[in-house]
C-alpha cells in the first residue's frame, strides 16, 4: 500500500472537515479515538466469529445494495402502493431505469468497508500527532500476522487504550528532556495501533489492494458528503 498518498489524502480530507466545520484550533484527538473504538466494534460486528451464541458467525463479505431512487422496489411509483393498501385501486409499475426493476444496484463487501472506516481515523490520528513528518511511514507496511479472531481485534483496542492514556495529561508541565520521551512513547503506541491493525487485515483475509482502492474510494465519498452539506 503506499502508506504515504493514503496519510496526505487523509489529511486533505480532514483540513476541508475542520475549516468547513470551524473547528480550528481544537482538539480532535479524544473524538478521533473514541471514532476508532466505535468503528473497530462495527467491524468486529460485520466479522461475527465472536457471538458464539449466534448460529451465524461467518464474516458479512457481501450484501446487496439497495436502489437509492426506487428505495429496493423495482418501481419509481412504489409510493403509490400505500394508496392500493387503502383500496384506491391498482398502480401503475414503472420499472426503475437505474436498478433496471431489479431493487439492487450491485453489492458490497460491509467487513472491507468497515475495516477501512477504521483505517481513516488511523491515519487521522498519525496526521494530529504529526507521525509521518518525524518518521518512515514504510514501518508501517502491511505484513502478515499470527493472531486470531478476538485476540486479534483485542490487540488493536488494547493499542488504542494505550495511545490514549499516553495522550492524557498536561505536557505543559513536563521539562523538555520528559517530553521528548513523552513523545517517543505516543509514536511508538501509534506504530503499535497500526501493525496490529495491519495484523488483524490480514486474519480477515484483507489484501493490501483490496484496502487501499477501498480506501481510495470511500475517501471520495466523504468528500461528496461534505460537499453535499453531511
Amino acid at each position: 500500500m503506499n502508506l504515504e498518498k493514503m496519510f496526505e489524502m487523509q489529511a486533505e480530507l480532514d483540513r476541508r472537515i475542520i475549516k468547513e466545520k470551524g473547528l480550528e484550533g481544537q482538539d480532535l484527538l479524544p473524538g478521533l479515538i473514541l471514532a476508532l473504538q466505535v468503528e473497530l466494534a462495527e467491524c468486529a460486528n460485520e466479522w461475527r466469529g465472536f457471538k458464539f451464541w449466534s448460529n451465524d458467525q461467518q464474516p458479512c463479505t457481501e450484501k446487496e445494495i439497495e436502489c437509492s431512487l426506487c428505495k429496493g422496489t423495482g418501481d419509481m411509483n412504489y409510493e403509490r402502493v400505500a394508496e392500493d393498501a387503502e383500496g384506491f385501486g391498482g398502480h401503475e409499475f414503472i420499472k426503475c431505469e437505474e436498478c433496471n426493476g431489479e431493487g439492487t444496484t450491485g453489492t458490497k463487501n460491509p467487513l472491507l468497508e468497515e475495516y477501512v472506516d477504521c483505517l481513516h481515523f488511523i491515519l487521522s490520528i498519525g496526521n494530529q500527532i504529526g507521525y509521518l513528518n518525524a518518521n518512515d511511514v514504510t514501518d508501517l507496511q502491511f505484513k502478515v500476522g499470527e493472531n486470531k479472531g478476538v485476540s486479534a481485534f483485542g490487540d488493536v483496542f488494547n493499542s488504542i487504550s494505550s495511545l490514549s492514556g499516553e495522550l492524557r495529561g498536561e505536557s505543559i508541565y513536563l521539562s523538555s528532556h520528559d517530553k521528548y520521551f513523552k513523545r517517543k512513547f505516543i509514536e511508538r503506541h501509534y506504530q503499535e495501533i497500526f501493525l496490529r491493525f495491519n495484523t488483524l487485515g490480514d486474519y480477515l483475509g484483507l489484501t493490501p489492494e483490496q484496502i487501499e482502492q477501498a480506501y481510495i474510494d470511500k475517501n471520495a465519498v466523504n468528500h461528496k458528503r461534505q460537499q453535499e452539506g453531511y
